[in-house]
């Protein structure tokens, strides 16, 4: 029943489980662990997910609908991370797009993304210099990506970038399903002189096939407060300083 409601919904919550077999969550994670044994799922934080889901990738207008709140306040919780002049990189993923929504006006930057949707959300910006990355575009992300974009990234030097991810955990570091986006965040990474990482809670504990960097190449992690405190003494003593919003 619970790999049905899994394949069914995505993910399993332990807390829902629990209230709706009317169990004990230690049961239920009892249970999480012996189906991860079989190989059906994998576990996450708080819950789990079908190990079908492992190479899922959902559209960018899902992920835009889905925790709104908390990306909100982790786009203004990372206004505190701007430089006050120079340049910035905001890689394509929903909680960038709202740092990019939230980006002062009173402020010179020169703003560097491959991802389309923000570009055009500050191509009105009087006081922004958009760089667009070119390359093939990505339909499920409008984010450019391989040799083109890449090119463009290994001659660029920004203050800041701000980072997405589909998975984060101290275990596997940053993880996402798509190799071509994942050469594309090392990129910006690379190319960047400080590396802040924007993810609500629903991308901790969670990993994918290709990891794109190690905890220990981010020097901020910036995470609303739906995780728990064990798991980001984990994520803080592996590098990055975190940041709850």
């Amino acid at each position: 029943m619970i790999l049905e409601r899994a394949r069914a919904r995505g993910r399993v919550d332990v807390t829902a489980l629990a209230d709706e077999f009317a169990v004990t969550t230690e049961t239920i994670r009892r249970d999480l662990t012996i189906l991860e044994r079989h190989g059906v799922l994998r576990r996450v934080h708080g819950g789990a997910i079908p190990v079908e889901r492992l190479g899922f990738e959902p559209a960018l207008a899902t992920r835009e609908s889905v925790m709104t709140a908390e990306k909100t306040r982790i786009a203004k919780a990372a206004l505190a991370e701007l430089p006050d002049e120079g340049s910035i990189l905001l890689d394509a993923g929903s909680t960038t797009a709202r740092l990019a929504d939230e980006l002062p006006t009173d402020r010179e930057l020169t703003v560097v993304t491959h991802s389309v949707n923000i570009a055009l959300s500050l191509s009105a910006r009087p006081n922004l210099t958009i760089m667009l990355v070119g390359g093939r575009l990505r339909s499920r992300t409008l984010a450019t990506v391989d040799s083109w974009a890449l090119q463009a990234l290994h001659e660029t030097f920004v203050d800041v970038a701000f980072i997405a991810t589909n998975g984060i955990s101290a275990e596997r570091g940053l993880t996402t399903p798509d190799t071509a986006e994942a050469m594309i965040k090392r990129a910006a990474i690379a190319s960047s002189r400080r590396v802040v990482l924007l993810a609500d809670h629903t991308k901790v504990g969670n990993d994918y096939f290709t990891r794109f960097a190690e905890l220990r190449d981010i020097d901020t992690v910036i995470v609303d407060n739906g995780v728990d405190s064990k798991t980001m003494d984990e994520i803080a003593a592996a590098g990055p300083r975190v940041v709850l919003a």
